[in-house]
């Protein structure tokens, strides 16, 4: 017991500095409250709540998935820190009365042994940890990347200096109440149940007096539990806060799992307020449950060790951020003296005055998340970073208008074609083609409804895991069917990139179009989709039984439906982020592996730990941010290395195989496009439906072994892509091709095919494929092989040339003195070699005109190498080749004008182009208006073509045929003497036809020339017509003949975006006409229809 003195002073003390702590812990309650209402219940269920939060805290278990060593010291920490709390109250009742335990009963015993081993190992671990940190050469976790953006009390060494000094306090406090006790320990004779104690009392105290002894005691007494008290003002403000923190966090985690996203209410209301928010600019702006998440946070780096992006050299660190609000926060907080006894501006409710982007994360950083959850499963303390930056993304989407311009292309498909691809709705069941699968109008209650996504019903890729899938079904005898036309995106991109909006709206379609179905079960191929139909899709009402077609696969099986055969294949599994970490599906797909090719190769990185692939998050539109390499190439190599050192598994078939298997169609997508992957032919990518299809049709017999190599349609000349206004970086294009060609693998100038992809991976650094490149063998589909005609693309009769028809020509407008305009450049390229494959995306029509397939044409592909690929991917019968264009030249200046799309029937294009169509206005106006097709300009001669468009309504296009379908279109202008008229003084320097010159890539639509944009509210249609006087230009021919010859000039830029060439005035019944970058004028007059007429003017 303390002397009196002692007593009264250490009250004092106690009473002072107990204020000051609980002061100070109030403080960071003001700064915790000022973060938003939280969006998802928190306090539900709180007994369960708190059980949950006392088991995890005690047993460490999610501190100890990963660095075990590590783990060990801190949970020598954390233990003797969580006993500390009851010796800490014996010690202090021993000071004021007369009370004691000791070793003479068991539980005295026990609890000395318990507070003497504690001290010593709470002592090792703190050295072992400071050791570590400040002397050992590998600080790997300590560091951030150069680009990282961190606080400036961050750069300032914070982090370091605030451990050193909560080790120091750890180390005082234990080691005097240590040296207090051996003091004890001594004068009581010794105690055989505290060993250290009894040692370091032998060695220090052992001949000391019993008056030395005592004091030696009031110096422990006071060391120990003063320098709590003292700790406990500082506390509030350390890094070691997280002791309290992390069991607050696991209290109150969220109810759902990690790819569910917390739901925006109020979104339309917001949209419609003069300033909106929405999304998180601000530090106050989070919800309060991530300002928790600060003062949780432990920094140790672990999220960043996961992080895909920072593994690859990005800017993004997920430490960085819930570091960075801590260090603002304590800054926001802090007065000029510790002892002011008021809170701070920001605890009062005042507005920070910096938003994240400033201080917490770097916009770069924000875009570069792949939302693959790895941050969130690591953290030991349950942290949402993930989520912060998926707040942050809605305001630069929706708010602010600052995002990848790559993605707009993503959202613009969405929007018009309820796909990101972009492509029409009506061809979303192309995939099936030569295939019996029953849509829902046509088997109205199904036992399963097949979800097929965008993936599976445009890329070529996906589309065999679709094809694979539902030949499954039918073995079977699965009572299913699919939405068809009905089904539109699920949104995710869209959510995951910020444009809740946009979710929203796709969302609420699909959840209006199940409801109506009121489906028993929905089994996707997509782990994205299946994620947000049956996690997200309840927030607005969808509640559905959602599962993986692993999943479904494996019960089928389970139930003797599916027989399977083993493959002589070395099978390795890569998990998808959303099929294993967001659902926990890590079993299914691995069961379905091991029946087929008797073991699974493991993987480091795998299951929960697994790495993502880098589609995630939206990344699949856009490119990559700058860093050391692409995500996918990271992981490609993990799994080449894993394949290469596998044994032979079988020499029962020809050949052994080398398999990655995927359960995602992005997976399978990104892991294609690797460099490494076009070098690895003997390494296939196939999705587990693949796999089974297979297995079983070589367990029933069905199997016919392919004969050739076969490709996911991948390119194998990558164009410069511009997918955005004012993007300059070359895109180079992943195995879903922007131009929907299928090229002969091994000669890759050759189309054989067309596929209805339109829309790139837009990966920097896509492999680029060449001839020899031995391509994915096919999917295990007899029909393939054998039924060809199923998979050439829908070509109605009207669409082939007359029999005695020559090559066609190039299209121009014709002049109504000879109507032959065209034919000059027809011969032309008649004279010209070998045409080159198409390199990029151009409507037909366009400077390098689409052929049919002649005898001399088709000698570009010989039969014989045509034969041996066995790919199903689109390819024209031989009765109908005029169905396989191919691009004689192509033609650098003529303007890739997207909004156009003259695939599309003269009759039906706006249902089929669905995804850039002219709005409604302008439809109606014009039911009969002829597709667009733009013209090369006669760059050669440098002069600018044009052509002055007629006030009154041209003449009508060639009737239909008798059979009620419509020829091939080709624009005829009759000659308009007015407008002769009006244009003959100025046609001397131009061309006789009007082409939009292209828009430069680095300009956006209002960066364009004020006098180049004219409106056409009360026009009735759009019909070019050709000035009399006015002659073909030699000079273009000449210069279309030269590009020709020249197959490796700098492709053409393609896919400008709209925004461009003015899409907001094409949406409001006006037309934008864009200005080239030469130094051509012109100017308008009004025409007697009200519409300013395009008149050309001449050169200086």
């Amino acid at each position: 017991m303390l002397p009196l003195i002692h007593q009264i002073l250490f009250f004092i003390f106690a009473v002072i500095t107990g204020a000051f702590g609980l002061w100070g812990f109030y403080r960071l309650y003001l700064r915790i409250r000022r973060g938003a209402p939280a969006t998802e219940r928190r306090f539900d269920i709180p007994g369960k709540r708190i059980l949950d939060a006392v088991r995890v805290s005690l047993t460490q278990e999610r501190t100890f998935r990963r660095r075990t060593a590590i783990s060990v010291l801190h949970a020598f920490i954390f233990y003797g820190f969580v006993f500390y709390l009851l010796v800490n109250v014996v010690d202090g009742l021993e000071g004021y009365l007369r009370f004691g335990i000791y070793s003479d009963n068991p539980l005295g015993a026990v609890y000395n042994l318990l507070a003497d081993v504690l001290s010593f190992l709470v002592l090792f671990g703190v050295v072992a940890l400071v050791v570590r940190r400040l002397f050992t050469p590998s600080k790997r976790d300590f560091r951030f990347t150069e680009k990282t953006l961190l606080h400036p009390l961050l750069k300032n060494n914070y982090i370091l200096r605030d451990s050193l000094i909560v080790s120091a306090f750890i180390f005082f406090h234990v080691g005097s109440r240590v040296l207090g006790n051996a003091a004890k320990v001594v004068a009581e004779g010794g105690d055989a149940f505290q060993p250290f104690s009894n040692a370091v009392g032998s060695v220090l105290f052992g001949n000391l007096s019993e008056t030395t002894l005592q004091g030696w005691r009031i110096f422990g007494f006071w060391g120990a539990l003063g320098s709590v008290l003292v700790f406990l003002a500082y506390f509030p403000f350390t890094k070691h806060i997280h002791i309290f923190m992390a069991p607050l966090n696991y209290t109150l985690k969220r109810p759902v799992g990690s790819g569910v996203l917390p739901p925006m209410k109020g979104l339309e209301e917001a949209m419609e307020a003069d300033e909106p928010r929405l999304g998180v600019e601000k530090l106050e702006e989070l919800e309060w449950p991530r300002l928790l998440d600060a003062y949780a946070c432990i920094q140790c780096n672990r999220c960043q060790d996961v992080c895909p992006a920072n593994a690859t050299g990005k800017a993004l660190s997920p430490a960085a951020l819930e570091i960075n609000k801590r260090m603002e926060l304590n800054v926001i907080a802090s007065h000029p003296s510790p002892f002011t006894l008021k809170a701070a501006p920001f605890e009062s409710g005042a507005s920070t005055a910096h938003p994240l982007l400033h201080y917490a994360i770097s916009e770069e950083a924000v875009w570069a998340c792949t939302t693959c959850g790895a941050c969130m499963e690591v953290c030991p303390v349950q942290d949402e970073q993930m989520l912060d930056i998926i707040d942050i993304r809605r305001q630069q989407v929706m708010v602010a208008g600052e995002f990848p311009q790559q993605l707009q292309t993503a959202f613009r498909g969405m929007e018009r074609a309820s796909n990101p691809w972009g492509i029409s709705r009506d061809k979303r069941m192309e995939w099936a083609e030569g295939l019996k699968v029953p849509t829902i109008d046509e088997n109205a209650e199904p036992d399963v409804i097949y979800w097929v996504g965008c993936a599976a019903a445009y890329d070529p890729g996906a589309q065999k895991v679709a094809r694979s899938f539902v030949q499954l079904l039918d073995k079977a005898g699965v009572n299913y069917a699919v939405l068809g036309k009905k089904e539109a995106c699920t949104g995710d991109s869209a959510r995951r990139a910020g444009n809740e909006f946009l979710y929203q709206t796709l969302a609420q379609e699909n959840v209006e179009t199940l409801n109506s179905i009121r489906p028993k079960l929905i089994v996707a191929t997509c782990p994205h989709c299946m994620n947000i139909i049956g996690n997200e899709y309840p927030q607005i009402g969808g509640n559905y039984k959602t599962v993986h077609h692993t999943e479904y696969l494996e019960t089928l099986v389970a139930a003797g439906k599916l027989p399977l055969a083993q493959l002589a294949d070395n099978v390795t599994y890569h998990d998808p982020c959303y099929l294993g970490r967001h659902n926990g599906v890590y079993d299914a797909p691995r069961n379905l592996i091991t029946k087929m090719a008797g073991e699974v190769l493991d993987l480091e990185r795998q299951r929960e730990n697994s790495f993502c692939c880098g589609a995630g998050g939206a990344q699949f539109w856009k490119e990559e941010e700058e860093g050391r390499e692409r995500v996918s190439d990271n992981r490609f190599r993990e799994l080449q290395a894993r394949l290469d050192g596998a044994k032979v598994a079988s020499d029962e078939f020809e050949q052994t195989g080398k398999i990655v298997a995927v359960g995602c169609p992005f997976c399978k997508a990104m892991l294609n496009s690797t460099p490494e992957k076009q070098k690895r032919d003997d390494i296939v990518v196939k999705d587990v439906a693949e796999l089974m299809l297979e297995s079983m049709q070589r367990a029933t017999g069905e199997w016919v072994a392919p004969t050739g190599p076969v490709a996911d349609a991948s390119p194998t000349e990558q164009p410069e892509v511009v997918s955005a206004p004012n993007a300059t970086v070359p895109m180079n294009h992943g195995p879903m091709d922007r131009t929907g060609e299928v090229r002969s693998a091994d000669a890759p100038d050759a189309v054989v095919g067309e596929t209805s992809a339109d829309v790139v991976n837009a990966q920097p650094g896509s492999p680029v494929g060449n001839a020899d490149t031995q391509p994915e063998p096919q999917a295990a589909h007899p029909e393939a092989v054998t039924e060809r005609k199923a998979w050439k693309p829908k070509v109605e009769a009207d669409a082939k040339p007359e029999a005695d028809a020559a090559p066609r020509k190039s299209w121009k407008p014709k002049t109504g003195a000879d109507e032959v305009s065209a034919a000059p450049v027809a011969e032309a390229q008649a004279e010209t070699a070998e045409a080159p494959a198409r390199k990029a995306w151009k409507p037909r029509g366009s400077g390098d005109d689409v052929a049919p397939v002649t005898e001399a044409q088709a000698e570009a592909t010989p039969p014989a190498e045509i034969a041996t690929r066995k790919a199903w991917n689109p390819k024209a019968k031989s009765d109908d080749v005029s169905a396989v264009p191919v691009v004689s030249e192509p033609a650098p200046d003529a303007p890739a004008r997207k909004a156009w799309n003259p695939n599309a029937k003269a009759d039906d294009v706006s249902a089929e182009a669905v995804a850039d169509a002219p709005s409604a206005e302008t439809t109606e106006a014009a039911p009969t208006r002829k597709a667009w097709k733009p013209q090369a300009k006669a760059e050669a001669s440098g002069e600018t073509a044009v052509q002055p468009v007629a006030a009154e309504a041209p003449a009508k296009p060639e009737t239909a045929s008798s059979g009620g379908e419509r020829k091939k279109w080709t624009p005829k202008a009759k000659v308009d003497a007015r407008v002769a008229e009006q244009v003959s003084a100025q046609a001397e320097s131009v061309e006789p036809e009007r082409v939009a010159p292209p828009v430069p890539v680095n300009k956006s639509a209002a960066e364009q020339p004020a006098e180049a944009q004219a409106t056409f509210t009360e026009r009735p249609k759009w019909q070019p017509k050709a000035k009399v006087e006015a002659a073909p230009v030699p000079e273009a021919v000449e210069a279309q003949t030269i590009q020709s010859e020249s197959v490796n000039e700098t492709p053409i830029t393609e896919h400008v975006h709209l925004a461009e060439v003015g899409e907001n005035s094409l949406e409001e019944g006006q037309q934008a006409t864009s200005q080239s970058g030469t130094e051509s004028q012109s100017g308008t007059e009004p025409s007697e229809t009200g519409r300013k007429k395009w008149v050309p003017k001449k050169k200086d």
